[in-house]
């Protein structure tokens, strides 16, 4: 078997290898997976947001046809929830059926299981549950007096003092931006299905790590972890909301009372009830800077809901410890709890709502000052960390500046605002900053060497759209020295031990690192052997927790620059987006082909943030109005004009890999480029998400961003 140099994989546009797969449909998802005497299992969800169950009144749907079971706290097993999973402490939520309470509307209250999923649905909206309502609180506001900073999490960060600084400071910015409740809306919803097998219990999921939940229902059902194998080959979308979540232990719960596979799937209603959701956020930024434009002080106070089962903090004051250097910075959480169900991350979860805030308010800033927003961020440039001292592995965010800047036309800019107009449109462009941090976690990974010629990677890695299985073609093909079409790569089995989840911009970087390790130390054996494979093939093993505890202690983040252009009609209220730029410095391209699929789409993910998306929810019932994709507007194709991701190079110079992520990155700075265009085209600030027209008309009216 030959390894010869070959030309680079790593670096060159590669098509999705699975994707011949996808668009004939010989891809399965959760859903698609067939078995015989397959049940279908349906969620009846709370319609009182605080409370009890008093009864659930099941006779008569249990005579329904087709009927196989009701479960409800009344008769569901008990699992344990005292555990430390994957990822920390579970929510409350994933065990489902355990007590009588209602902390929330959409609260799972009962799972009727059925022959079709047709009649699961139909006995299901006829179950009757009666409650004992009690009085709810979703009134989330600035000025919560029950906030408080949670002790966990790194809430706080200070250095110096920030009263004295904003005092000495020539030109003071104090204001606070909110940004609503939002939603995942994966193309695929969520769905499991789960069996007994020989005495094995498989679950076949959409999930962001495999072993992640294997380990939870390993625990909280009390089984051997070599017992439980999940599985989660495809996924359409995940983007932080499929982890463990509620239907996977109903549905284990379920296939363990009938003796036969059960499958549960979600509704688009249902998922913005039970899969979790980015809170909403009140952001208090503080700036203070002297005439030339040096910051003295950087002050950022986050508050966020979480519900009373557990605390969940929205990070969103991490991006200012990295981003901006002062003399004074204070950067603090707090939480909130209230009737609602629990938070979870989202795609750049804390950095997207918090450059909206801190981005605003750098614009802002630059206004009062009469200086360019660029110019105002490079003056402020750390050259370490701003409060961990820390050097950065890398760090170009003035290159993308200065990338961007020359593509985008920025010169030719007229910094006054409202005085560009084509017609009944107000035109205008802004900019903004985005960083994420690019970490890496423990790994394994092994690659085989076949006897057929080929080579197979097998991985607990999850590809939620992002490209990855393609990437760790690239990545194994060139460390083997072969053509891409001789590896095969394998991921989304918890079998395959452990691994990092698809999350945080972590997955690509992790995962290649083990498929790295692996790869080379197969390569070297196959030198030292010769070209003869056994029959069943050769295999290297790696796990990089030791190499990781090795990586030098460094301020691990990728960068970039947004810009946008924006037409504003200050009649209706209208904002559409032009076109949008961003540059990025993310450390080593692996598939330039999906890199700037996963930052393009982060860019329009941007959009509709900006103009878009925002949950509400009636404040006399707790419950969500218009949850569904006819209610909460995303971006469409009509929403989305010329929208341009590129990057410049970024090595790494002291990193094996030099690998950074990109899957959170392009939303970062881009709602805030979008509502920074808007003042330029009207002279009104917005420090509120998104920018309906009715609030674009009340600011035309008063002078006041709305």
């Amino acid at each position: 078997m030959t390894t010869t140099a070959k030309p680079p994989a790593v670096g060159v546009a590669h098509a999705r290898v699975e994707g011949r797969d996808k668009v004939t449909g010989a891809a399965r998802y959760a859903s698609e997976h067939h078995f015989e005497q397959l049940a279908h299992g349906w969620f009846v969800l709370s319609t009182v947001a605080r409370g009890r169950v008093r009864a659930v009144d099941d006779e008569a749907v249990r005579a329904m046809p087709g009927v196989l079971a009701v479960l409800h706290h009344g008769n569901a097993p008990h699992v344990a929830t005292d555990y430390v999973s994957f990822l920390g402490p579970p929510d409350p939520t994933c065990a489902v059926f355990q007590h009588d309470r209602v902390p929330h509307a959409g609260w799972p209250v009962a799972l009727v299981v059925a022959e079709t999923p047709e009649q699961a649905r139909e006995a299901a909206e006829a179950l009757v549950v009666e409650y004992d309502e009690e009085a709810h609180d979703i009134d989330f506001r600035a000025d919560r007096p029950d906030a408080y900073v949670p002790e966990d999490g790194q809430p706080v960060a200070t250095k110096g003092d920030l009263e004295a600084e904003l005092a000495a400071s020539a030109v003071v910015l104090d204001a606070t931006y909110g940004t609503p409740e939002q939603h995942h809306s994966a193309m695929e919803p969520h769905a499991a299905t789960a069996r007994w097998d020989g005495g094995r219990l498989e679950v076949f999921d959409s999930n962001q790590g495999s072993m992640w939940v294997a380990d939870e229902l390993a625990k909280m059902f009390s089984l051997d972890p070599a017992s439980v194998r999940v599985r989660s080959e495809h996924i359409g979308g995940a983007f932080g909301s499929k982890g463990m979540r509620p239907h996977q232990a109903a549905a284990v719960m379920a296939a363990t009372a009938l003796h036969r596979p059960v499958r549960v799937a979600l509704t688009r209603q249902q998922t913005f009830a039970v899969t979790g959701y980015r809170s909403p956020t009140a952001q208090r930024v503080r700036l203070g800077a002297d005439p030339d434009g040096r910051l003295r002080a950087f002050g950022h106070e986050v508050l966020n809901l979480t519900s009373t089962l557990r605390p969940f903090i929205e990070t969103s004051a991490a991006l200012g410890r990295v981003l901006y250097d002062a003399e004074a910075h204070h950067t603090a959480h707090r939480i909130v709890h209230m009737d609602v169900p629990t938070p979870t991350w989202m795609r750049a979860p804390g950095e997207a709502p918090g450059s909206f805030a801190v981005e605003t308010a750098l614009d802002e800033l630059a206004e009062r000052l009469d200086m360019d927003p660029i110019a105002l961020r490079a003056r402020n440039e750390p050259a370490v960390g701003p409060l961990s001292g820390l050097p950065f592995s890398s760090r170009d965010l003035l290159g993308c500046f200065t990338e961007g800047a020359r593509r985008f036309g920025w010169a030719d800019r007229d910094p006054r605002p409202r005085t560009r107009r084509e017609g009944r449109w107000l035109l205008g462009t802004g900019t903004a900053a985005a960083t994420y941090p690019s970490g890496a976690a423990p790994s394994t990974a092994s690659v085989t060497a076949e006897a057929d010629g080929g080579f197979t990677v097998r991985i607990s890695a999850a590809d939620v759209g992002t490209g990855a299985r393609t990437a760790l073609t690239l990545v194994a093909s060139e460390i083997l020295g072969v053509d891409p079409a001789r590896v095969t790569v394998r991921i989304g089995d918890s079998d395959f031990g452990p691994a990092w989840v698809a999350g945080g911009s972590m997955g690509t970087r992790s995962w290649a690192w083990a498929v790295t390790s692996a790869a080379e130390d197969l390569r070297d054996e196959l030198a030292l052997r010769g070209p003869d494979i056994p029959p069943e093939g050769l295999t290297a093993r790696a796990d990089t927790a030791r190499l990781l505890a090795e990586l030098a202690k460094k301020e691990r983040h990728s960068f970039g620059a947004q810009f946008a252009e924006v037409a504003v009609d200050v009649r209706t209220g209208e904002v559409r987006v032009r076109r949008m730029l961003g540059i990025f410095a993310a450390g080593r391209i692996v598939n330039p082909l999906t890199a700037r699929s996963q930052l393009v789409g982060g860019m329009t993910w941007g959009i509709s943030m900006a103009l878009h998306e925002e949950a509400v929810r009636d404040s006399a019932s707790g419950r969500h109005i218009g949850a569904d994709l006819a209610g909460y507007h995303v971006a469409a194709n009509a929403d989305v004009p010329l929208v341009e991701a590129d990057w410049i190079d970024d090595p790494i110079p002291d990193d094996p890999l030099g690998i950074k992520g990109v899957g959170e990155l392009g939303i970062v700075g881009a709602a805030a480029a979008i509502t920074n265009a808007v003042w330029h085209a009207t002279g009104v600030r917005h420090r509120d998400l998104p920018l309906r027209p009715d609030r674009v008309l009340r600011a035309e009216e008063t002078g006041q961003g709305a």
